[in-house]
């Protein structure tokens, strides 16, 4: 782990980034959406008790096409096949931990950048506020993040702007549904409208966060699925709970899962 990892934290916040600690799971460390950005005291006190912390940044400002090598679609496939090699050349650019890439651009002032994961075939485009990523010399195993220039960031040019909205395109229900009230809502209903609205009042959170873990679990969702939709839920919800009662919420219901199947299957 790089050494003076608190003095490049403080480095990027001193250039005006929002900085977030983040753990060898890529999870935040603190409760971040909607927050001021940390001051430098906060951040020396963080890193002073999470010394190992790797260092994130929040995606307010500007946003990056995060290029994934290492699952099962090589990303670079597909930003070769669009033929624009310029477009993500001359900005800020970084190698991840698993040899893929982060290509940084500032947000447009007069276009709406949306988030967009599977942009491409092994390619997320990374632009909520609430979102992160993850910068050097933050370190996974023992594989390094690294800068590859040292540009500053570019706005996107006209054409990859054109692709981006084109994929997101502004969704508008039509105006037949303005007076159209759904009935018969079910507790599926419920689970999917959690993953938007949130968890509630803050007195409810915690069971709410269980019920929602358990329904999905109890539909035979993958268990790593319904960790990010926990977290997606968790960040949606006015108060936040911590990232360590999300995680402990979770692996509880994981193993009441576990053994309300092993009991039915005796």
């Amino acid at each position: 782990m790089h050494p003076n990892l608190v003095n490049y934290a403080l480095s990027y916040a001193g250039h005006g980034f929002s900085v977030i600690p983040i753990g060898n799971n890529k999870r935040p460390l603190i409760k971040f959406a909607d927050k001021t950005p940390l001051t430098s005291t906060e951040i020396r006190d963080l890193w002073n008790k999470y010394p190992t912390a790797n260092i994130a940044l929040k995606t307010d400002n500007f946003f990056v096409i995060d290029v994934d090598r290492h699952g099962e679609a090589d990303g670079m496939e597909s930003i070769k096949a669009l033929g624009h090699d310029e477009w993500f050349k001359d900005t800020l650019t970084e190698r991840t931990a698993h040899n893929g890439f982060h290509f940084f651009f500032t947000k447009p002032s007069k276009v709406k950048i949306q988030q967009n994961i599977g942009f491409l075939d092994g390619v997320d485009l990374k632009a909520h506020e609430n979102n992160y990523v993850v910068v050097a010399p933050s370190q996974l195993g023992d594989k390094q993040y690294k800068w590859l220039n040292s540009e500053p960031m570019k706005e996107p040019p006209q054409g990859l702007i054109d692709l981006i909205l084109e994929k997101q395109k502004e969704f508008k229900p039509v105006e037949q549904l303005e007076g159209y009230k759904p009935t018969g809502k079910t507790q599926t209903t419920k689970l999917f409208e959690q993953i938007i609205n949130g968890l509630g009042p803050t007195g409810g959170r915690n069971n709410a966060l269980a019920s929602f873990i358990g329904g999905l679990l109890f539909r035979n969702v993958d268990p790593d699925v319904t960790a990010q939709l926990a977290v997606i839920a968790n960040n949606n919800t006015k108060d936040s709970l911590s990232v360590q009662e999300v995680e402990r919420t979770f692996n509880s219901m994981v193993e009441k899962e576990i053994r309300r199947r092993e009991a039915n299957s005796e």
